[in-house]
């Protein structure tokens, strides 16, 4: 829930005050997000790091220049980030970083990280086209709902799928 913070709260500023009241709403909720862990003394996950990076560019762009065009890229660009990272890490640096992420929860047999790192890297390169699709052809409120709903729709459904698929690999010793 605590990831989800700033998007529900862009949600619900945009519903009551619009897309650039929504913007700032964003910037601001990822900076307390990112402040709050700090003043905890708590480790600030480097996934959480590029979202700010990107909401502060991307939505102090859409709030300077008045244009939502902006903000509408910011998934599609995190979305990217985030299987490039997955797939460069593979392929240059021979890391899988979702085995090292996962590895203390599951074991499974090294082809099979490999087959869930690129199903990953898949998935945010759908989910990025998926939000411009959806930004491009549809009206901004339907973009906001899809960006809340849909988003977290779809990667509910993809882990439940993940999960299904790596089921059977789970260890039934006690």
């Amino acid at each position: 829930m605590f990831d989800l913070f700033p998007v529900a709260l862009f949600f619900v500023a945009f519903k009551i005050a619009g897309i650039y009241v929504a913007t700032a709403v964003a910037i601001a909720a990822s900076l307390l997000q990112v402040g709050w862990l700090k003043l905890r003394k708590q480790r600030v996950h480097p996934m959480l790091w590029a979202s700010l990076g990107i909401i502060v560019v991307f939505g102090g762009a859409t709030l300077v220049l008045q244009d939502e065009t902006f903000i509408k890229w910011k998934p599609t660009v995190l979305y990217w980030l985030f299987g490039v990272v997955l797939a460069l890490s593979a392929t240059v640096f021979d890391r899988n970083l979702i085995r090292l992420m996962l590895s203390e929860q599951v074991r499974l047999p090294a082809p099979v990280w490999g087959r869930l790192n690129w199903s990953w890297v898949a998935f945010f390169i759908f989910m990025g086209a998926a939000n411009l699709y959806v930004a491009y052809n549809f009206s901004t409120d339907l973009w906001v709902n899809f960006k809340l709903f849909g988003g977290m729709g779809l990667m509910l459904a993809f882990v439940v799928v993940q999960s299904l698929f790596l089921a059977k690999y789970a260890d039934d010793k006690p």
